[in-house]
C-alpha cells in the first residue's frame, strides 16, 4: 500500500464553532452546482468547454433556428446550441465534437452509462435563463460572455466561455486542455470524478469533524455516530448512501462516546475513487487500499 498523506484539521482552543446547518449549507459537494461555477478540478476545465462540443455535432446532424448546415456558426450561436443540446441531454453529441472528442470517442455504451449521472448533473446546473451579452475573437481563439443569474435573489454576473477554431468550426475550450484531453483520452472523464471525489471527500470529512464538535457541545461532551449526526440535521443524508459521493462514509464512536473516528472508501474501487480516508482526532489521513478500508497504526 502506498504510503498515506495527512492534513490536520484545525481549531481555537477558546472558540466555540459555530456550525450552519445542512438546509442552510446548500448542496453536498458533487451535487449540481450552477453549470458555470464548476471549479476547482479537472471538471472546471470543461466549463468553457462545452459550449462548442455540441454545435460540431448539430452542423453535422441537424438544422436548427435557422441555421443551415453548411453555415459556419458564430462563438455566440456556437454557444447559444451547446446549451440547449446540453439540456436536452444529448451528451454523447455535446462533447463527440468538442475537445473531448477524444474522451468519448472510445467509450463504451456500459461506459457511456456509467458516466450519466456526471453529465447530467452537469445540465442540471446550466442556468434556465442566460444573456450571452458578447463576444471578442483573435484569430483562432474567441471569448463569449454569458450573464446569468444563479437564483432570483442574486445580482447577475458575467462569466466568460472560452472557443477555439478547428478546420473553420468554434468549439468551446482552449489548446491547453485540448492538449490535456488527448493524452488522457477515454480516461479523462474517469480520472476527473476521481480527482473531484477525493476533494469532496476532504471537504466532507472536514464537516464531520464540525458536526461531532457540535454534537458534543449539545450533549454533555458526547460524541456520535453517523446516524445520530444525520438525524440530528448535522450531516446529509446522502452519506447514507454513495449515489453522490461515490464513497461509502463511516462514522464511529467509541463504546463510552468520548472519542470517534471516520473512514470513507471509494463505492467503486478506480471509477468512483481511489484513495481510502481515516480522519480522527489528529486529522485526516489517505492513501491508496485497494478500495478497502485505510490501515492506521
Amino acid at each position: 500500500m502506498k504510503s498515506f498523506s495527512k492534513t490536520t484539521l484545525r481549531r481555537r482552543q477558546d472558540a466555540e464553532v459555530v456550525f450552519v446547518p445542512e438546509k442552510e449549507m446548500g448542496a453536498l459537494p458533487g451535487r449540481a452546482r450552477p453549470f458555470i461555477e464548476i471549479r476547482g478540478s479537472i471538471f472546471s476545465m470543461m466549463k468553457r468547454s462545452f459550449s462548442a462540443a455540441l454545435l460540431c455535432s448539430l452542423l453535422l446532424t441537424i438544422s436548427l433556428d435557422g441555421f443551415s448546415q453548411n453555415q459556419q456558426l458564430s462563438p455566440t450561436e456556437t454557444v447559444r446550441l451547446f446549451y440547449k443540446t446540453m439540456r436536452d441531454r444529448k451528451f454523447k453529441e455535446a462533447f463527440a465534437m468538442s475537445i473531448y472528442k477524444p474522451a468519448v470517442e472510445g467509450l463504451s455504451a456500459k461506459e457511456l452509462d456509467d458516466l450519466r449521472p456526471d453529465f447530467e448533473k452537469m445540465a442540471a446546473a446550466i442556468p434556465e435563463q442566460m444573456d450571452l451579452s458578447g463576444e471578442t475573437i483573435s484569430g483562432d481563439l474567441a471569448t463569449v460572455f454569458v450573464k446569468v443569474k444563479e437564483t432570483p435573489d442574486t445580482a447577475e454576473k458575467s462569466e466568460p466561455i472560452s472557443l477555439i477554431q478547428n478546420n473553420g468550426v468554434w468549439i468551446v475550450g482552449d489548446r491547453e486542455n485540448e492538449a490535456i484531453v488527448k493524452k488522457a483520452g477515454k480516461n479523462f472523464f474517469f480520472a476527473a470524478r476521481i480527482d473531484t471525489h477525493h476533494s469532496d471527500v476532504q471537504d466532507m470529512l472536514t464537516r464531520v469533524t464540525l458536526a461531532e464538535v457540535v454534537f458534543s457541545q449539545q450533549h454533555n461532551g458526547q460524541y456520535a455516530g453517523l446516524a445520530e449526526l444525520i438525524t440530528a440535521g448535522l450531516l446529509p443524508k446522502d452519506l447514507e448512501g454513495t449515489d453522490s459521493t461515490g464513497y461509502s462514509f463511516h462514522v464511529v464512536r467509541s463504546p463510552d462516546s468520548k472519542s470517534w473516528y471516520a473512514t470513507a472508501e471509494p463505492a467503486q474501487y478506480g471509477r468512483t475513487g481511489k484513495l481510502s480516508f481515516y480522519l480522527d482526532a489528529s486529522g485526516v489521513k489517505s492513501g491508496d487500499a485497494g478500495g478497502k478500508p485505510l490501515s492506521v497504526k
